[in-house]
C-alpha cells in the first residue's frame, strides 16, 4: 500500500512517523517542495502546548495530543533531544481585566490575546525574572497545573522525520506532485513528481496520498483535483518572531524553576497594536512573536516567503521585546511610558513564518471521500485520500495526535481520538 505525503513539516513528518511505526513494511514517500527543511511554521513556531484550549470538536484531537508528546518525551528522552518542559501559563494585564473563559480562535480573528482560550480561572502570581514589570499591569496564572508544555519545534520535527527515515520512509525534497494517474475506470493508481531543481520527472505507485503541506495545502489539493467542487478555506497568517537571550534567564534560573517554561500572554503595551507572546525555552532561550499579518501571500515556494520580510515590523516587534524584557534603568523604579528600558537582550534568531488557519475555526483532519475528488476519480480499495491541515497557531501542539489519527485512518481502524468535527463533510466545512 504506496503512501505519498505532499508535505514534510512538522504535520508530514508526524504522519510519517506514527504510520511506519503501524506498518513497518509499507511503502511511504514524503514529498517537500522546500529545499530547506521545516522553514516555515515547522521550525519557527514557538512550541507552546496545550491541553484543553480548544473548542469541543478540537478538544479530544487536543487532549490526546498533549498526552502523546509528554509520552513521546518521556520514552525518547524529549527533555534535551527537543527541549520539551512542562510549563505554566501567565496573563500580563491591566489590574481591572480578566482572562480565560472563551473557546475557539475568535482571539486570533480580532488580534486579541491567545489567554482568552485558556479555561482555568485567573489566579494572581508573581511573573519570572526574565518579564519585565510594567506600570498598572498584574500577573495572573491562568492555567492549571500539568495543562501546558513547551518544546522546540525544530527540534522535534527533525526527530520524527529522522526516526521516519530510519524505518525506511523516503523523503524527496525540493519535488512536488504534478499530477495522478489513473486507469481506465479513472481509479487513481499514481501520482507524478518534479524535482524543482533539476527538472526530473518520475511517477510514484500510490494507494493512499495525504495533503500535510500547511498553508501550501489548498493549492496543491485544486493542482491534482482541479474539477473538484471541494475548496479548503485555509488562509496563510504571516508571523514575526524573534529568539533572544537575556541576562535574567539562564541556566541557573532554569534549576530555580525545576526546569519548567513559561508562556507569557499579554496585550501590553497597549500601543504597540498586538498581543505579544513570550515562551522561555529550554537552553537559555526566550521566543517572542504575536505581531501577525495576513496580507502575504503564500508564495510558490517557503524560501519566496524573504521578499515579502517587512524590517519595519521586524523592528516594531525588537522594541516590544525590549519594552517587556529589556533591564529597567538603575534609576527606575517601575516600568512608565516614559522609561526606555536598557537593552541587554541578545538576539539569537529573527523569524517569518506562515501557519495554516482554517477558516472555520478548526482544522481538516480527515479523509476526503471519493465523491468530493471531482471528474469521477475514485481511490482504490482500501486506499483513499486524505487532509491534515489549517492547524493554525496550533499545529505544534496538535502535531502528534493528528499524525496518529491520519495513521488510524489510513489503515481504516477507528481513530484514537474522536475527529468527527473535523471532517471534510462536516457542517462547519465548506464545500
Amino acid at each position: 500500500m504506496p503512501t505519498v505525503i505532499l508535505g514534510g513539516g512538522i504535520i508530514g513528518a508526524s504522519v510519517a512517523y506514527y504510520l511506519s511505526q503501524q506498518n513497518p513494511n509499507e511503502e511511504i514517500h514524503i514529498l517537500e517542495s522546500s529545499s530547506t527543511l521545516f522553514s516555515s511554521a515547522s521550525g519557527y513556531a514557538a512550541g507552546f502546548l496545550a491541553k484543553d484550549w480548544f473548542e469541543p470538536s478540537l478538544l479530544p484531537l487536543g487532549k490526546l495530543s498533549f498526552a502523546m508528546h509528554e509520552s513521546l518525551a518521556a520514552e525518547h528522552g524529549g527533555a534535551k533531544r527537543w527541549g520539551y518542559m512542562k510549563g505554566t501559563a501567565l496573563s500580563l494585564g491591566s489590574t481591572d481585566a480578566g482572562a480565560g473563559g472563551k473557546r475557539g480562535d475568535d482571539w486570533l480573528r480580532s488580534g486579541t490575546s491567545r489567554a482568552e482560550t485558556s479555561t482555568s480561572q485567573p489566579v494572581l502570581t508573581e511573573g519570572p525574572e526574565w518579564l519585565t514589570k510594567q506600570k498598572g499591569t498584574v500577573v495572573e496564572r491562568i492555567s492549571e497545573k500539568g495543562s501546558v508544555a513547551q518544546v522546540d519545534p525544530l527540534r522535534l520535527s527533525q526527530f520524527l522525520l529522522d526516526e521516519s527515515l530510519k524505518r525506511g520512509v523516503k523523503l524527496h525534497q525540493s519535488c512536488k506532485a504534478t499530477a495522478l494517474v489513473t486507469d481506465n475506470s479513472r481509479t487513481i493508481t499514481a501520482i507524478r513528481t518534479i524535482n524543482i531543481n533539476t527538472k526530473f520527472e518520475s511517477t510514484l505507485p500510490v494507494t493512499n496520498i495525504i495533503i500535510a503541506a500547511g498553508s501550501w495545502a489548498p493549492s496543491v489539493f485544486e493542482s491534482l483535483f482541479p474539477l473538484s467542487q471541494t475548496k479548503f478555506p485555509i488562509y496563510p497568517l504571516a508571523g514575526y518572531s524573534l529568539v533572544v537571550r537575556s541576562p535574567r534567564y539562564t541556566s541557573e534560573h532554569e534549576k530555580k524553576i525545576n526546569g519548567d517554561s513559561h508562556a507569557a500572554f499579554t496585550t501590553h503595551p497597549p500601543s504597540c497594536g498586538f498581543s505579544p507572546e513570550i515562551f522561555s525555552r529550554e537552553g537559555e532561550e526566550i521566543y517572542i512573536a504575536g505581531l501577525n499579518s495576513r496580507d502575504i501571500p503564500v508564495p510558490e515556494r517557503v524560501e519566496d516567503l524573504k521578499k515579502y520580510w517587512d524590517h519595519k515590523e521586524m523592528d516594531r516587534l525588537k522594541n516590544v521585546t525590549v519594552r517587556l524584557m529589556g533591564r529597567l534603568p538603575d534609576a527606575a523604579v517601575e516600568a512608565t511610558e516614559e522609561v526606555t528600558n536598557v537593552d541587554d537582550l541578545e538576539i539569537l534568531r529573527e523569524g517569518l513564518c506562515l501557519r495554516p488557519v482554517a477558516e472555520r475555526g478548526v482544522p481538516f483532519v480527515s479523509r476526503v471521500e471519493d465523491k468530493f475528488l471531482g471528474s469521477g476519480l475514485k481511490t482504490v480499495r482500501n486506499g483513499g485520500v486524505f487532509v491534515a491541515a489549517g492547524h493554525g497557531p496550533w499545529g505544534i501542539s496538535l502535531a502528534l495526535g493528528t499524525g496518529k489519527v491520519v495513521a488510524d485512518l489510513v489503515n481504516g481502524v477507528k481513530p484514537t481520538a474522536d475527529v468527527s468535527g473535523l471532517g471534510v463533510g462536516s457542517s462547519k466545512a465548506k464545500l
